[in-house]
């Protein structure tokens, strides 16, 4: 939902970035590349008990990641394999922190199975949606907004980095976000397909 309506008060520092990033003469696919690195050295801070590092890498990650696509359309450098390994390394990101998170709270193992479960409900009706529709977008496929997009995805990640306390309250609040989420895509996919 926030990437969705709120993209228009952040676009200004992504394309700032766009700039940025095409006058040192790099490519998107080589952003969204260190942006999975970054990403991937979010679950190497939360192993190692840093929560505020694991943090401000999964926005930064986060940034980079909006920042390519931009930069790709400014650049006309949309292709195919951008999108593959845009869409890949998020869900590479998102894997390497629940399973640090796992690693690092075994009593919550459950929880998470549930939360990937979910996330790869809504992941599969989301792309399907993407390759089946003729609709086309900013993006290089069809998007579906939904209640639970990246930015609320990361909001969510950054409480169960931060306040592990409340970790078991957080998966399943994210869980049911998410199944909302498919339940949203799926009653959208029934009328446009």
């Amino acid at each position: 939902m926030l990437d969705t309506h709120a993209r228009k008060y952040v676009n200004g520092i992504i394309e700032g970035g766009a700039d940025f990033f095409l006058r040192l003469k790099l490519t998107p696919n080589q952003v969204t590349l260190l942006a999975l690195l970054i990403g991937i050295g979010v679950s190497v801070f939360i192993y190692l008990d840093m929560g505020i590092m694991a943090v401000i890498s999964l926005w930064l990650s986060g940034y980079l990641d909006a920042v390519d696509g931009s930069m790709a359309r400014k650049s006309k450098q949309s292709s195919a394999v951008g999108t593959l390994m845009d869409i890949t390394f998020d869900r590479i990101v998102e894997i390497g922190i629940i399973l640090a998170i796992g690693i690092k709270f075994v009593d919550m193992r459950m929880n998470l199975i549930i939360l990937l479960a979910s996330i790869l409900m809504s992941m599969t009706i989301f792309l399907t949606v993407g390759a089946l529709t003729e609709k086309k977008g900013m993006k290089s496929f069809y998007y579906q907004a939904g209640l639970a997009e990246r930015s609320e995805g990361f909001i969510l990640f950054s409480i169960m980095i931060l306040f592990p306390m409340y970790l078991r309250i957080t998966i399943n609040l994210f869980s049911a976000i998410v199944l909302i989420t498919a339940a949203q895509r799926f009653l959208e996919a029934r009328k446009i397909l």
